[in-house]
Protein backbone atom coordinates (compact mmCIF):
# COMPACT_ATOMS: atom_id res chain seq x y z
CA UNK A 1 0.00 0.00 0.00
CA UNK A 2 2.90 2.35 0.58
CA UNK A 3 4.04 1.73 -3.02
CA UNK A 4 0.80 2.93 -4.59
CA UNK A 5 1.16 5.92 -6.87
CA UNK A 6 -1.45 8.58 -6.89
CA UNK A 7 -2.50 9.48 -10.38
CA UNK A 8 -4.46 12.66 -10.08
CA UNK A 9 -5.27 14.50 -13.25
CA UNK A 10 -4.39 18.16 -13.25
CA UNK A 11 -7.28 20.60 -13.18
CA UNK A 12 -8.61 21.07 -16.69
CA UNK A 13 -7.28 24.15 -18.41
CA UNK A 14 -9.42 26.35 -20.55
CA UNK A 15 -9.32 24.81 -23.98
CA UNK A 16 -7.80 26.96 -26.70
CA UNK A 17 -10.75 26.10 -28.94
CA UNK A 18 -13.17 28.07 -26.74
CA UNK A 19 -12.03 31.37 -28.19
CA UNK A 20 -10.20 31.65 -31.49
CA UNK A 21 -6.80 33.29 -31.57
CA UNK A 22 -6.47 36.72 -33.22
CA UNK A 23 -4.94 35.04 -36.29
CA UNK A 24 -7.89 32.62 -36.52
CA UNK A 25 -10.39 35.49 -36.17
CA UNK A 26 -8.58 37.37 -38.89
CA UNK A 27 -8.52 34.42 -41.31
CA UNK A 28 -12.20 33.71 -40.75
CA UNK A 29 -13.23 37.35 -41.29
CA UNK A 30 -11.04 37.66 -44.39
CA UNK A 31 -12.56 34.50 -45.92
CA UNK A 32 -16.09 35.75 -45.20
CA UNK A 33 -15.34 39.19 -46.67
CA UNK A 34 -13.83 37.73 -49.86
CA UNK A 35 -16.75 35.31 -50.26
CA UNK A 36 -19.37 38.04 -49.78
CA UNK A 37 -17.76 40.72 -51.94
CA UNK A 38 -15.59 38.85 -54.44
CA UNK A 39 -12.84 41.36 -53.64
CA UNK A 40 -9.28 40.07 -53.18
CA UNK A 41 -7.63 41.01 -49.87
CA UNK A 42 -3.98 42.02 -50.29
CA UNK A 43 -3.08 42.54 -46.63
CA UNK A 44 -4.26 43.44 -43.16
CA UNK A 45 -3.26 46.94 -42.11
CA UNK A 46 -4.83 47.00 -38.67
CA UNK A 47 -6.52 44.97 -35.95
CA UNK A 48 -7.94 46.50 -32.79
CA UNK A 49 -10.12 45.26 -29.92
CA UNK A 50 -13.38 47.19 -29.92
CA UNK A 51 -16.20 46.63 -27.45
CA UNK A 52 -17.41 43.05 -27.75
CA UNK A 53 -15.35 42.27 -30.85
CA UNK A 54 -12.61 43.49 -33.16
CA UNK A 55 -12.14 46.10 -35.87
CA UNK A 56 -9.98 44.98 -38.80
CA UNK A 57 -8.60 47.13 -41.61
CA UNK A 58 -8.04 45.29 -44.88
CA UNK A 59 -6.28 46.56 -47.99
CA UNK A 60 -7.96 45.16 -51.08
CA UNK A 61 -7.45 45.03 -54.83
CA UNK A 62 -10.63 46.41 -56.40
CA UNK A 63 -9.52 46.80 -60.01
CA UNK A 64 -6.37 45.35 -61.58
CA UNK A 65 -4.85 47.61 -64.25
CA UNK A 66 -1.74 47.66 -66.42
CA UNK A 67 0.65 48.97 -65.33
CA UNK A 68 0.05 47.67 -61.80
CA UNK A 69 0.96 51.06 -60.30
CA UNK A 70 -2.44 52.37 -61.45
CA UNK A 71 -4.45 49.42 -60.08
CA UNK A 72 -7.30 50.55 -57.86
CA UNK A 73 -7.00 49.58 -54.18
CA UNK A 74 -9.29 50.21 -51.22
CA UNK A 75 -9.25 50.06 -47.44
CA UNK A 76 -12.16 48.34 -45.72
CA UNK A 77 -13.02 48.45 -42.01
CA UNK A 78 -14.56 45.20 -40.77
CA UNK A 79 -16.38 44.65 -37.49
CA UNK A 80 -15.91 41.10 -36.22
CA UNK A 81 -17.44 39.42 -33.17
CA UNK A 82 -15.46 37.45 -30.54
CA UNK A 83 -15.74 34.27 -32.61
CA UNK A 84 -14.38 35.93 -35.74
CA UNK A 85 -17.71 36.15 -37.58
CA UNK A 86 -18.12 39.18 -39.81
CA UNK A 87 -20.71 41.59 -38.42
CA UNK A 88 -20.28 44.53 -40.83
CA UNK A 89 -17.89 46.12 -43.30
CA UNK A 90 -17.47 49.46 -45.05
CA UNK A 91 -15.02 51.00 -47.48
CA UNK A 92 -13.06 53.81 -45.85
CA UNK A 93 -10.64 54.76 -48.64
CA UNK A 94 -10.00 54.18 -52.34
CA UNK A 95 -6.70 54.92 -54.08
CA UNK A 96 -4.32 53.89 -56.85
CA UNK A 97 -1.42 51.61 -55.97
CA UNK A 98 1.18 54.20 -57.01
CA UNK A 99 -0.24 56.93 -54.75
CA UNK A 100 1.96 58.01 -51.88
CA UNK A 101 0.37 58.21 -48.40
CA UNK A 102 -1.48 61.45 -47.84
CA UNK A 103 -1.89 62.18 -51.57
Amino acid sequence: MGNEQRTEKPAPRRRSTERPSPAERLRKAQEQFEELTGIEVECVSGMEKSGEGWTLNLETLELRRIPDTVSLLATYALEVDEDGSLVSYRRTDRYTRGRANGS
